[in-house]
């Protein structure tokens, strides 16, 4: 959909990165998601209807386990992401509540987005909580599927850009938005490239473009910029404008939303070729 004005209310999927919610130590950034709870509150409170994709649970959970680096087999992985959900979700549940607002938890598996049946209860799902006004709270379930913890194991998911943008098309959403540690994308790579330009629009994901992306994240997240342009591509196609904006800006949001140029801006006027 095209950029809409600010007095109309939209449904919006945000989705925060896993660097966008830790520090360098793994342990939790509790000021960037006090931010965050207080933004998407007060979004919700301007009428809109929001849905959040969070990351994290593996980082956290192995930082509260007290493990040195992240988990390189794939049972202990699973096991650090039962504990970081948990420990995420507590917080979401305490901060979102400081500013008088309810979240709901949902974890997904490729399955439950590609069946039919269950996306349709999916779908039901997502729409009866936000008719009551609760902010769902996405993610991967990693205890059970390993689609994102072993990249290519499943063809629908694999990472949380991706989760997101087909969250995004499951809603209906009007907008998608990925809390990155980027400001957007660019026409090269700005930590190597003192004069690459940040690109404030594009109409189709070309081979020109991923040219231009560059690899994987930190070592806290799994994303790169390549997932990034694939979740482009999904949320275009379903009609759906996405923005790739930086997270340590969390309050961009309400301009994003007004449909300033902030970050990069993938417009789903046309289909993504």
């Amino acid at each position: 959909m095209n950029v809409e004005t600010q007095t109309q209310r939209l449904r919006i999927v945000v989705k925060v990165g896993t660097s966008s919610l830790t520090h360098d130590t793994g342990r939790l950034n509790l000021h960037n998601m006090d931010l965050l709870a207080r933004t998407l509150s007060d979004l919700e409170g301007m009428g809109h209807e929001i849905v959040l994709v969070s990351s994290g649970a593996i980082g956290v959970g192995a930082t509260k386990l007290g493990l040195k680096e992240r988990p390189k087999e794939l049972r202990m992985k699973q096991a650090a992401a039962a504990v970081g959900q948990c420990a995420i979700m507590h917080l979401y549940d305490k901060l979102f509540g400081e500013y008088n607002r309810m979240v709901a938890q949902i974890l997904l598996t490729g399955e439950d987005v590609d069946a039919p049946v269950r996306a349709e209860h999916l779908h039901n799902t997502f729409e009866s909580l936000l008719e009551l006004g609760v902010i769902p709270v996405v993610n991967e379930n990693d205890s059970v599927s390993s689609a994102e913890i072993e990249t290519g194991k499943c063809k629908v998911l694999g990472d949380n850009d991706t989760l997101s943008a087909i969250v995004a098309r499951l809603v209906g959403a009007d907008l998608l938005v990925l809390l990155s540690d980027i400001d957007g994308l660019y026409d090269a790579d700005p930590h190597g490239n003192p004069d690459a330009k940040l690109i404030h629009h594009v109409d189709a994901v070309t081979p020109e473009l991923r040219a231009m992306a560059g690899g994987a994240g930190t070592w806290r997240g799994t994303g790169g910029m390549q997932t990034k342009l694939n979740a482009a591509e999904i949320a275009m196609a379903a009609g759906v404008d996405m923005v790739i904006t930086n997270g340590a800006r969390v309050e961009d949001l309400y301009g994003i939303v007004a449909g300033e140029d902030i970050g990069t801006r993938f417009s789903a006027g046309k289909r993504a070729k």
